[in-house]
């Protein structure tokens, strides 16, 4: 059976508060497009209910060419790639950031982080040398 993988790939350059922000974010734009990402409602010993957590592992890894992985990701049909970026950062609107980023040549748009999805071979082909945000 082939199962599914999640990775959030961190920017080498970005500072820890960016880099949480990042992976949060990241993981919210990943999960609102994969139903199967969250799992069930769940509940303690003593009935008290808790919400359905994310039902794969993430690992966060560090890299330095977001631009290329990015691009290599999104030619696979069968990866969902997600994408933070500094225009996004600086956007006070969400607006904002779909104007500014409408005027930006890709090749311009610096990556803070990516989210991939998709089959494990696939996922790990990508991002197999990458190392742990640590």
């Amino acid at each position: 059976m082939l199962t599914n993988k999640m990775v959030v790939i961190i920017a080498t350059e970005a500072p820890i508060g960016v880099a949480l922000n990042t992976a949060a974010l990241l993981g919210v734009g990943l999960g609102s497009h994969h139903d199967d990402t969250v799992g069930p409602d769940t509940a303690d010993a003593s009935g008290t209910p808790h919400t359905g957590m994310c039902a794969h592992p993430i690992p966060i890894l560090r890299g330095d060419d977001l631009q290329a992985l990015r691009a290599q990701a999104a030619a696979r049909p069968d990866v969902t790639v997600h994408d933070m970026h500094q225009v996004a950062q600086r956007a006070r609107t969400y607006e904002q950031m779909s104007s500014t980023l409408a005027g930006t040549k890709p090749e311009d748009i610096q990556y803070l982080g990516l989210a991939l999805y998709g089959p494990r071979p696939s996922i790990d082909s990508l991002t197999g040398a990458l190392p742990l945000y640590r």
